[in-house]
C-alpha cells in the first residue's frame, strides 16, 4: 500500500484526506495506516519488539497493527509516531483520521460468525474499483448462485455450523450488491475445470452456468476461460485477486488452507503480469459465452 517514507509522505496525503470520514471500508484504512507505519518504522530503524514494548503491546499485536488486522488508539499512534521521527502536523493529523475512521464497524461486522481473515477480505473488497480473480476450481464468489455457495461453504475445511453456513451465505450476497450496484468492475479468469466441476449436482451446476451468462451481459463483468486445449499455463495451480482502489496502490490476495497472504509493491506488479498472460490464453469473453452455455446445454439430462 502507499508508503510513508520520506519521498512518499506526500502521495500518503494525496491518497487520503481528512475530511474523507464516509469511506465505507474501515478495513482499507487500517490496511493502508498499518503499511505506513511499517514503513516509516522501518526506515526510522525500530524493530518490532521495540515500538511493541513503547505501546505495551506484544510483537504479535504489533505485527497485527501493521497488516491492517487491528486498529489502534490515539495516545498509541503518537507515541510511535515521535519514535519513528514523524514531525510534520499536516501527516500525523492525516494518520490520527485514518486511525480514528479505521475504528468504525463496517456492514459485515454484525455477522458475528465471520473468521477474522475473511471479515478483512471483504473489507478491501469493498473499498476496491476493480477485481482480478483467477480461480481454478471455483466459480468466483461475486458471481456465484445461492446453492452453489452453500455446497462449496458446507465443504469448507473449518467446517461450518448450518448457522454459520447460511451466515456466509447472506454475506456473499450482500457482497455481490457490488456488482449489481455497478460499484465495482470484476474481470474473472477461469478453468475450464471451474464450469465441468460438478458442485452441488447437474441442477445447481446449470443454474450456475446461466447466472454466469447473465453475468457475462453486465458491462462491468467479463468472464474468459481457459480451456483444457491451453494445457500448462502460468499460475495453473493457484487461484488469486487483484484488488485495485481508486485512493491507494494495489493488493494481492491469496487464500490458502493454514492462512491468508496479501502482498503488495513488485508482488502487485508481478502478479499482474501474470493475470495479463492468463487473459491472453484464455478466450474472449465471446467466445467464453459460447463455451459456457454449450457447457450447460451439454450437461443438461
Amino acid at each position: 500500500m502507499a508508503s510513508c517514507s520520506a519521498g512518499a509522505y506526500g502521495r500518503c496525503q494525496a491518497h487520503w484526506k481528512t475530511e474523507n470520514a464516509s469511506v465505507e471500508s474501515p478495513t482499507f484504512v487500517r490496511f493502508q495506516l498499518g503499511t505506513q507505519l511499517k514503513r516509516a518504522r522501518e526506515k526510522a530503524g525500530v524493530t518490532t519488539e521495540q515500538a511493541a514494548a513503547l505501546i505495551e503491546v506484544s510483537p504479535s499485536t504489533l505485527r497485527r497493527i501493521e497488516q491492517g488486522r487491528v486498529g489502534l488508539k490515539g495516545p498509541a499512534l503518537n507515541a510511535l509516531l515521535d519514535r519513528y521521527g514523524v514531525a510534520d502536523v499536516e501527516l500525523r493529523e492525516t494518520l490520527r483520521s485514518m486511525a480514528r475512521t479505521g475504528k468504525q464497524r463496517g456492514w459485515w461486522a454484525k455477522y458475528s460468525d465471520l473468521p477474522n481473515s475473511y471479515r478483512q477480505y471483504i473489507g478491501l473488497e469493498s473499498a476496491a474499483s476493480v477485481i482480478e480473480n483467477f480461480e481454478t476450481l471455483v466459480v468466483p464468489g461475486l458471481l456465484q448462485t445461492v446453492d452453489y455457495a452453500r455446497t462449496v461453504i458446507s465443504a469448507d475445511a473449518s467446517q461450518p455450523t448450518p448457522q454459520a453456513t447460511e451466515e456466509r451465505i447472506a454475506v456473499r450476497t450482500e457482497r455481490q450488491k457490488l456488482l449489481t450496484e455497478e460499484k465495482l468492475r470484476l474481470v474473472a479468469v477461469i478453468d475450464e475445470a471451474v464450469l465441468r466441476r460438478q458442485i452441488g449436482g447437474t441442477e445447481v451446476m446449470r443454474e450456475q452456468l446461466s447466472a454466469l451468462l447473465d453475468a457475462q451481459k453486465r458491462w462491468n463483468v467479463s468472464i474468459q476461460v481457459i480451456p483444457f486445449r491451453e494445457g500448462a499455463y502460468a499460475s495453473m495451480v493457484s487461484s488469486f485477486h487483484i484488488l485495485s482502489f481508486d485512493d491507494g496502490p494495489g493488493v494481492v490476495y491469496i487464500e490458502g488452507l493454514t492462512g491468508d497472504l496479501y502482498a503488495e509493491g513488485e508482488d502487485v506488479d508481478r502478479c499482474m503480469r501474470v493475470f495479463s498472460s492468463l487473459r491472453a490464453e484464455a478466450l474472449s469473453p465471446t467466445a467464453s459465452t459460447v463455451m459456457i452455455k454449450r457447457i450447460r446445454d451439454e450437461e443438461t439430462p
